[in-house]
């Protein structure tokens, strides 16, 4: 793969991932939108975004550098605020995306289960009406004795 963040997030996955998973983180990306997204997504999502607002906010605060209310700050964070609920919903639809293509994978695995328990029915009927023939023709000819 030549995409090293992908590679680290695969890494992060259990031992043997779901090949329809890689398929489709392989596939998302591709796209330089969504890997941006990703990325800033993660970061948003992390401790250290946190400690950064912190600091920023103590610091605008604790250094005046606008009195009360802070409008301009209340600006600043209403913006981000409203990016980032836009990458909350992102985020989403990729976790919403990566279940469908589990379902779908399951769904198929649950078909091909049918197929093959229906398949070893008939065997299983099969063997029975063997069985069965094999157990008249021992019958007959020992005289139906038995």
């Amino acid at each position: 793969m030549k995409n090293p963040a992908l590679t680290e997030r695969l890494n992060r996955l259990p031992v043997q991932p779901n090949p329809a998973l890689v398929k489709h983180a392989e596939e998302r990306a591709a796209s330089v939108q969504n890997r941006i997204a990703d990325e800033i997504t993660a970061f948003s999502g992390s401790m250290l975004f946190v400690y950064i607002h912190l600091l920023w906010f103590g610091l605008w605060i604790g250094l005046g550098v606008e009195g009360y209310p802070y409008g301009l700050l209340t600006m600043i964070v209403s913006l981000e605020a409203i990016f980032l609920s836009t990458f909350v919903l992102i985020s989403q639809n990729r976790a919403d995306a990566k279940r469908q293509v589990v379902a779908n994978l399951e769904w198929k695995t649950v078909q091909e289960e049918d197929r093959q328990n229906e398949e070893l029915l008939h065997l299983s009927k099969q063997i029975l009406e063997l069985t069965k023939a094999i157990h008249s023709s021992s019958r007959a000819q020992s005289g139906g004795t038995g």
